[in-house]
């Protein structure tokens, strides 16, 4: 070969490209709702008037003040810049006074109140403060999906445990505590419960602080209906059981009872190591939310309680069309105590001869009512149906009538 000449190289074709992801992503599961959400797109496109009360997303704007001090603080040029991952101390401030107010619960807002941006962010990043692999979180049944797959993207296991009967729950904690090694590091609870809607006594959480002391797990309590409740109730704090500090967190919201879900303002509250290792997770994942946001939570939580307990008592009256119009079809009801939720238990015969998300499909076909299925929220939900209480009176008794033609023909067949 002369000198000049250079060896010539085959020629390899580029294999295709692939995008591994992650492990964590791998095991989440295909989002079951997605089917019911492409189809209500449709219909929507299509002209059909679809009354959607799948998802809980308020439809009742926040308060005038409210938006107007948005508006007003998002016009000053200092509110522009980086806010504190923990939130501004006079918001937390706020916190503190209406859980004095509220719960007779006393926290620092320096160290125990922390803002997140919506409870949900907080509760998924806690799960990464103290979960990791090898760790157990107990979590309720029928869950809320990210109380179990924040555990599960924090490479944890969870237990679930079936929430309908408070002390049988708690019978169930103290079961699995005795007899599971390693021990679950955290507790997981929601009351009032998404999506079963069961609420418990302040006595129940005087018996989980005393198990997470007896068995050395840690509590996260998920508070985020505290402000829809009805018929008298008060949706009690788990902070305000004697020692729950020592062992526990809790988070709130103010997307509900203050019509501010868009907002995107959470809360944080109770054990000062655990706020602690929250905040250590969000100085690495994000900067506080925008400021003129957090002003105007201020001027909410200081100003507008008169107005949060009139959309309770909007939602009450919503509830009571519903149920009163599916009671007259023959459907097994259970008034919900709080939530803006009705957890429809199906009829028969259709509960025996088909699934919830085919259920769910059919009222969204021939019914034009979007529903979530129970099975959605795990296999505790099947044969159950999530309604939201977001339309008013008149469309939720238009929803019935549509329900009602709809299952005026007995099914044939399994739908399976």
């Amino acid at each position: 070969m002369n000198e000049q000449q250079q060896p010539v190289e085959p020629v390899v074709k580029d294999k295709p490209f692939t995008i591994e992801v992650a492990e964590r992503v791998r095991r989440l599961p295909p989002y079951l709702f997605a089917q019911i959400n492409r189809l209500l797109y449709e219909k929507r496109r299509a002209g059909d008037d679809v009354i959607d009360l799948g998802m809980g997303n308020p439809s009742d704007p926040p308060q005038d003040l409210v938006v107007e001090k948005l508006a007003e603080a998002a016009r000053d040029p200092k509110n522009h810049g980086y806010s504190p991952a923990q939130g501004v101390l006079s918001l937390r401030r706020e916190v503190a006074s209406k859980y004095l107010r509220q719960h007779g619960v006393r926290l620092d807002p320096q160290r125990e109140v922390l803002v997140t941006l919506g409870s949900k962010e907080g509760f998924s990043h806690m799960c990464l403060a103290l979960l990791g692999p090898g760790d157990t979180a107990i979590v309720p049944n029928p869950y809320y999906p990210a109380h179990l797959y924040a555990v599960a993207l924090a490479a944890a296991n969870a237990i679930l445990l079936e929430v309908s009967d408070s002390q049988k729950l708690l019978a169930n904690i103290d079961y699995t505590c005795r007899h599971i090694v390693p021990r679950p590091k955290v507790v997981i609870l929601n009351f009032p419960h998404n999506p079963s809607t069961a609420v418990v006594e302040p006595d129940f959480y005087v018996e989980v602080v005393r198990l997470a002391k007896r068995y050395g797990f840690m509590v996260i309590s998920d508070l985020a209906y505290a402000d829809v409740t009805f018929d008298g109730y008060q949706a009690p704090s788990f902070l305000a059981a004697p020692g729950a500090i020592d062992v526990g967190v809790e988070f709130t919201t103010m997307s509900k009872g203050y019509n501010m879900a868009g907002w995107r303002v959470g809360f944080c509250a109770g054990n000062a190591e655990m706020v602690r290792a929250l905040a250590t997770i969000k100085g690495y994942y994000d900067y506080g939310m925008f400021r003129p946001i957090q002003i105007a939570a201020i001027v909410a939580l200081r100003h507008t309680q008169a107005a949060v307990e009139a959309q309770a008592a909007v939602y009450q009256r919503r509830r009571d069309a519903l149920c009163e119009g599916l009671e007259r079809l023959g459907w097994p009801i259970t008034r919900p105590k709080a939530t803006m939720f009705v957890w429809a238990k199906m009829p028969e015969p259709w509960a025996s001869q088909m699934s919830s998300l085919d259920f769910a499909m059919k009222l969204l076909k021939e019914a034009d009512v979007a529903v979530s299925p129970g099975v959605g929220f795990g296999p505790a939900g099947e044969g159950y149906l999530r309604m939201a209480l977001v339309e008013n009176e008149n469309r939720l008794r238009q929803a019935v009538r549509n329900i009602g033609r709809c299952l005026s023909k007995q099914p044939s067949g399994s739908a399976r």
